[in-house]
C-alpha cells in the first residue's frame, strides 16, 4: 500500500506508459497514411464519442466493484485487529494460577501463529492474479511470503515443533491452528482455569476469527467475475482503436502543423482510458502481493506488538516501516 500523500505524475506515467506509447505510434501511423496517401480513414467523431461514454460508464462500474473488494478486505483485517485485541485482553485477565504466565504466552503466541499462517495463505498466487507484478524479493510465484525462511520456520517462533508436525499434510493451516487453540481453551476450562462464562467469551472470539478468515478467503479464492473484467478490457481496446480514426477526421480541417497534434491527443485519450482500466484491474485482488495491496504484513505486526505487550513479553519487534513510500 502506498502511504505518501500522492503518487507522483512520473510514477503514475511509468506504471501505465505502455498503452500511451503504443497508442501514439498507432495514431501516428494512421495520421501518416491519411496525410501521405489521402486515404479516407477518418470516421465521424459522434458515434465514437457515444462508444467512449459507454466505455467510461462501464469502467466506472468495474472500478467501483474493484474498490469494494479492496475496502472489504481492509475491513476484514480491521475486524481481525479488533478481535485479536479482545482475545489478548481476555486471555490476560481470565487466565489465573501458578502457571498463568506460561499459559498466557502459549495462547498469545498461537494466535500470532494463526495470523502468520493466514497471511501466508492469502499471498499464495492464483491464476487470475498479477504474478509478474509481485514485489521483488518479497513474494514469489508459488511460495507466499518467502523472505529468507519457509512458513514452518516462521511458525516455529510461536508454536512447538510437535504442533508444526501435526500440521503436515493439512490443506488449511490457519484453520487447524485455530482448532488447536479452541481445543486448548477447552482443556483449560476442564482444568478450571476459568469458569464457563469466560470460556464462552473466548470461544465466541474464536468463532469471530473463523468468520473473518472465511471472508478473506472468499475474496482471495473468488476472482472478480471474468466476464466483467474481460468486457471492460476489450471495450477499452475497441474504443481506443477508433479514437485516432475520429481525431484524424477532426484535425483534417486544421492548417499546417496543427494536424500533427492528432497522434498526441489520441495517445492522451488512449492513456486515460487504459489507466482507468488498469486501476480497476489492479484493485480486484487485494492480497496478491503487489504494491497496492492491503498491508496485511504491517497489520499483523501491529497486532503482534499489541498482544505481546499485554503479557509484558520481551524482544517485541518494531512496527513494519514503509519502503520508498510502500507499506507491506
Amino acid at each position: 500500500m502506498y502511504i505518501n500523500k500522492n503518487y507522483s505524475f512520473l510514477m503514475t506515467l511509468n506504471w501505465s506508459k505502455k498503452p500511451m506509447i503504443y497508442g501514439f505510434f498507432y495514431s501516428l501511423l494512421i495520421s501518416i497514411i491519411f496525410y501521405t496517401f489521402e486515404i479516407g480513414l477518418g470516421l465521424p467523431w459522434q458515434p465514437i464519442g457515444v462508444i467512449g461514454i459507454a466505455v467510461a460508464f462501464y469502467l466506472g462500474f468495474k472500478n467501483n466493484s474493484s474498490y469494494d473488494r479492496t475496502w472489504e478486505a481492509r475491513k476484514i483485517w480491521g475486524g481481525i485487529v479488533n478481535n485479536s485485541r479482545s482475545i489478548g485482553a481476555q486471555i490476560s485477565s481470565f487466565v489465573k494460577g501458578d502457571d498463568s504466565d506460561h499459559i498466557k504466552k502459549e495462547l498469545i503466541y498461537r494466535h500470532i501463529a494463526w495470523m502468520t499462517a493466514l497471511r501466508y495463505q492469502l499471498r499464495l498466487s492464483r491464476t487470475w492474479e498479477h504474478k509478474e507484478e509481485r514485489i521483488q524479493n518479497r513474494y514469489s510465484e508459488n511460495v507466499c511470503e518467502s523472505y529468507t525462511a519457509s512458513l514452518n520456520s516462521e511458525l516455529s517462533n510461536y508454536i512447538s515443533q510437535s504442533e508444526i508436525k501435526e500440521l503436515e499434510g493439512k490443506s488449511n493451516l490457519a484453520t487447524q491452528i485455530l482448532k488447536t487453540q479452541s481445543v486448548r481453551l477447552q482443556e483449560l476450562r476442564d482444568n478450571e482455569t476459568y469458569e464457563d462464562f469466560r470460556h464462552m467469551e473466548l470461544q465466541n472470539l474464536i468463532t469471530n476469527l473463523y468468520e473473518e478468515q472465511g471472508k478473506a478467503e472468499r475474496i482471495k479464492n473468488f476472482p472478480f467475475p471474468r466476464q466483467y473484467a474481460s468486457t471492460a478490457l476489450w471495450l477499452t481496446f475497441v474504443f481506443c482503436a477508433l479514437v485516432p480514426l475520429g481525431l484524424v477526421d477532426i484535425f483534417n480541417y486544421t492548417l499546417g502543423w496543427v494536424f500533427w497534434l492528432s497522434p498526441i491527443m489520441s495517445a492522451l485519450i488512449i492513456w486515460i482510458f487504459f489507466l482507468m482500466e488498469k486501476i480497476g484491474d489492479y484493485s480486484e485482488n487485494p492480497f496478491e502481493g503487489t504494491y497496492n495491496d492491503v498491508p496485511i504484513t504491517s497489520i499483523a505486526r501491529g497486532i503482534e506488538i499489541d498482544m505481546r505487550e499485554m503479557i509484558n513479553d520481551t524482544d517485541i519487534p518494531k512496527p513494519t516501516e514503509a519502503e520508498n513510500g510502500f507499506l507491506m
